[in-house]
């Protein structure tokens, strides 16, 4: 038979554990500084001066000659039908034969040429031109949007190919950025506020403590 204090013992060591005792209630604690989360910027403030300058845009935007790049163990019969299966999936693994510069392309699925204006990440197209495909695709390179246009022929799996400026998506991603700047901006001004609101609260208490000894007195 258990005895009081066998009971009061077990209770104490049933005490649920409060993270509250471990000092921290009673300790002061420094304030942890605000963090600030800037997300890299997606592009570069001026594309088109950086596209026009750079010398590597400049030499991938002369039309220069490229070749499938995937699979590159397997026999020839399989890369190509490899090939022609990721046209129709949606990508490509290319290089510019002069610079050994790969791209990894994204585009839609097949569909006519017609379609490039679509608001896609590209498009190849096996009509227009027999025993070739034809692809666009768009992507952002070195923060500059560029799409690659080019040509493949089905059989040697090589062909010509260049990047161009993409001057819409750039517009896009430029006012992305500014937007981006402007929010991360508001922050730090919100941040640098704090501290003279508070400083102008302490002086109004002071002025006020004051007062009231005067009115005592």
């Amino acid at each position: 038979m258990l005895m009081m204090n066998d009971l009061g013992s077990m209770a104490a060591g049933m005490l649920p554990f409060d993270p509250m005792c471990g000092g921290g209630l009673y300790e002061q604690q420094a304030p942890k500084p605000p963090r600030f989360v800037f997300k890299m910027p997606r592009v570069v403030p001026d594309q088109r001066n950086k596209f026009e300058t750079d010398e590597l845009f400049r030499r991938l935007s002369r039309e220069s000659d490229i070749r499938y790049t995937g699979y590159r163990d397997r026999p020839h019969e399989e890369r190509q039908s490899r090939f022609q299966i990721g046209c129709r999936e949606g990508h490509a693994d290319i290089a510019f034969t002069s610079t050994g510069t790969n791209l990894q392309l994204t585009f839609a699925p097949h569909m006519p040429i017609a379609s490039y204006h679509q608001p896609t990440n590209g498009v190849c197209d096996f009509e227009k031109e027999r025993g070739a495909v034809h692809i666009l695709s768009h992507f952002i390179m070195n923060g500059v949007c560029v799409r690659w246009k080019g040509r493949i022929d089905l059989n040697k799996l090589d062909g010509t190919g260049c990047l161009e400026l993409d001057e819409e998506r750039a517009t896009i991603e430029h006012r992305m950025l500014q937007e981006q700047i402007e929010r991360y901006n508001d922050r730090i001004r919100d941040y640098q506020d704090k501290p003279r609101a508070f400083r102008n609260q302490d002086r109004v208490t002071e002025a006020d403590m004051e007062n009231n000894r005067r009115l005592n007195y």
